[in-house]
């Protein structure tokens, strides 16, 4: 039983799961966590460690895909059946007046490293703001009850907290991609 464990402190959960009548609520074996600042810590790690590695693969992804975009085929419309004569407008593209124009001030690969440190800012403010939120709830309401936390608690809802984070960015990441 320790108060102050060091990061991850990890034990046997069995200790916990296994009848616990007539013990007591902290046993020998285990790691709390008393203080918020210990939960948040704890929780902030477990979030960078589950939070940011995903995000920088679709930071990395997105990287390539703007420095190396992917060559434009044209389709040819390969249809069973013979046209009727009447030109389909969508397979002739509109000819545009003005040629599109280049930008004098940032390369494509400017342009993909701002996107890529985009990604690493918004993922680690997401894993910080996550951790700082869902960390010190824990700490209050675990507080509130006289409870101690375990140092399973944050590794937990670490894991909970990212999977709902990626439930909500999944259709707009998809629709952008």
């Amino acid at each position: 039983m320790s108060l102050n464990p060091s990061w991850p402190s990890f034990y046997n959960p069995a200790i916990e799961l296994a009848p616990f009548e007539h013990r007591d609520a902290m046993q020998a074996g285990g790691y709390y966590l008393t203080k918020p600042s210990e939960v948040f810590r704890f929780t902030l790690y477990w979030m960078f460690i589950f939070h940011v590695p995903l995000l920088m693969i679709c930071g990395t992804y997105a990287f390539f895909n703007l420095t190396f975009p992917p060559s434009r085929q044209t389709l040819k419309s390969t249809y069973p059946l013979p046209t009727l004569g009447i030109p389909d407008s969508s397979s002739e593209p509109e000819p545009r007046l003005t040629p599109p124009r280049t930008n004098e001030r940032r390369s494509r690969l400017t342009f993909a490293i701002i996107v890529f440190l985009g990604f690493a800012f918004i993922s680690i403010m997401n894993a910080l703001v996550g951790a700082l939120v869902v960390g010190y709830v824990l700490a209050g309401v675990y507080h509130a009850a006289g409870f101690h936390m375990s140092t399973w608690v944050p590794f937990i809802w670490a894991i909970i907290t990212v999977l709902l984070s990626y439930m909500g960015i999944w259709p707009s990441v998809i629709e952008i991609i």
